[in-house]
């Protein structure tokens, strides 16, 4: 049997290579932040993982993508865009796992039924928030655009995609929560 810190890592480096996998996918958008799979794997990474190993598996994510291999939104890399218009997105994913990993860890995990989907959603809500928030003030900096007109080109058109990715998430968890419990007992993610 592997012991729980290396059930951890290996979970730590699926949801690396998940976010690996789903960010390059992306739809171009006129503010040049586009809509990618990204926010899906990062709230799945911070709810199934919890905090520390959620947020280490961004952090891998990030790094891979800032020493050249092609894994940020249309299959672009490097510093460059770490600290472009679209930077300050790339490093709210950590806020965004994070937080959903901390409060779902706290006010979800150990919940049941509906109290436990709240949750979680409202876990995934807040970083979410957080996300935004820190990626269009970076936005706003790096390109001088107005507040209220890069809310509009920033936020606005990826609500509704952030709550399909959100109601996904809440619906996957549980069930993979449920599979990690019958392949090994003792198996607990993000403890």
């Amino acid at each position: 049997m592997m012991k729980e810190s290396t059930k951890n890592l290996v979970f730590c480096a699926m949801c690396a290579a998940i976010t690996c996998v789903l960010a390059p996918l992306s739809i171009p958008m006129p503010s040049g932040v586009p809509i990618s799979l990204a926010t899906f794997s990062v709230m799945l990474a911070g709810v199934l993982l919890g905090t520390k190993y959620g947020t280490l598996s961004q952090l891998i994510y990030l790094i891979l993508g800032a020493v050249g291999l092609p894994v940020f939104a249309g299959y672009s890399s490097g510093v460059a865009e770490l600290v472009g218009p679209t930077g300050g997105y790339l490093i709210g994913y950590l806020a965004l796992v994070a937080l959903s990993g901390a409060l779902y860890e706290h006010f979800g995990k150990n919940a049941q039924g509906r109290k436990k989907v709240i949750g979680m959603v409202l876990s995934m809500i807040l970083g979410t928030i957080v996300l935004y928030a820190f990626g269009t003030a970076w936005f706003v900096v790096v390109t001088h655009t107005p507040p209220l007109s890069a809310l509009l080109l920033c936020v606005v058109p990826f609500l509704p995609g952030d709550a399909v990715k959100i109601a996904a998430v809440a619906v996957l968890v549980p069930q993979l929560e449920k599979a990690l419990k019958r392949i090994s007992p003792r198996c607990n993610p993000a403890a």
